[in-house]
């Protein structure tokens, strides 16, 4: 029997989810047959917090990342610069111990502060007037540095920017990710699927949008919880366990069964993430 993975959410975010509403949610959504989910980090004080609640559960991971508007709101390069050196002496410790190959993270580490499963969610956005360009780039030209180093996929947030987006990432050979939450053309999608190492997140917005369709090879299924909840849930806050709706648009869409929507995007999201080597992969059979 098959399972569902929500490669991207914020259950961890005490701003939007009470402690009790995070593990309401994560109950109905293993109900459902969403077996792990990822909290995405999105400044180093979240990126804690989500590292604290995947600590907790075996079927949550965490990723370590600073949003590009942060360079727009006071963080500050220097502050930001701090900040992402601090967390990764923290939680890429074994690297610098020597336990694995210069500058590159080991084996995921299972313990409950163990690594994050990507870098991320990072990069550039121009939606909003004023926003600080150069800034952004600098910023995720830093993570996408501790990224490679570290042999860890990114998490990239994407919007009015590719034109800047695909030139900063050429300069860093061997980077791979998933854009998420993608919101462009076809040009750009193409554009996207030309790196072998790319996937696209399809979420909620899908449901109700005439948003170009990846392969589905190249697709990770995604709520964004508490954002974009998806047909026919919409007007209420999202949750994991809506993962499900998302499958079950993209099989009518596709054409395909619903157990192969299942599987191929959970393989994508165990591939991209790792997670078959991470702590609940530990667990199985026992």
């Amino acid at each position: 029997m098959g399972y569902l993975i929500d490669s991207h959410c914020h259950l961890h975010d005490r701003q939007f989810f009470t402690e009790k509403q995070a593990e309401e949610m994560l109950a109905r959504a293993r109900e459902k047959g969403v077996q792990k989910i990822v909290c995405i980090g999105t400044g180093p004080d979240d990126s804690m917090a989500a590292r604290d609640f995947a600590s907790s559960h075996d079927d949550v991971y965490w990723t370590y990342g600073v949003h590009p508007e942060e360079s727009d709101h006071g963080l500050g390069l220097e502050s930001w610069r701090r900040g992402v050196r601090s967390a990764a002496a923290r939680v890429l410790a074994p690297a610098a111990r020597g336990d694995g190959p210069a500058g590159r993270a080991p084996e995921r580490d299972s313990s409950p502060n163990g690594q994050p499963v990507a870098i991320g969610e990072v990069g550039l956005d121009y939606h909003n007037d004023g926003y600080d360009r150069g800034g952004q780039i600098r910023l995720f030209e830093e993570m996408l540095q501790l990224a490679q180093d570290n042999d860890l996929p990114v998490v990239f947030h994407v919007r009015n920017a590719f034109d800047d987006f695909f030139p900063v990432v050429a300069n860093f050979p061997g980077i791979r990710g998933v854009v998420h939450s993608f919101t462009d053309s076809k040009k750009n999608l193409r554009k996207i699927l030309e790196a072998t190492d790319f996937y696209v997140g399809v979420n909620g917005l899908a449901t109700y949008s005439t948003l170009p369709t990846p392969p589905l090879e190249r697709i990770l299924l995604e709520t964004d919880a508490p954002f974009l909840t998806p047909e026919p849930f919409r007007g209420i806050i999202n949750e994991p366990g809506y993962i499900k709706e998302i499958a079950q648009w993209l099989s009518q869409k596709l054409g395909l069964e619903f157990e192969i929507i299942e599987k191929e995007t959970t393989k994508n999201a165990e591939r991209l993430y790792r997670l078959q080597d991470t702590k609940l992969a530990d667990n199985v059979g026992k």
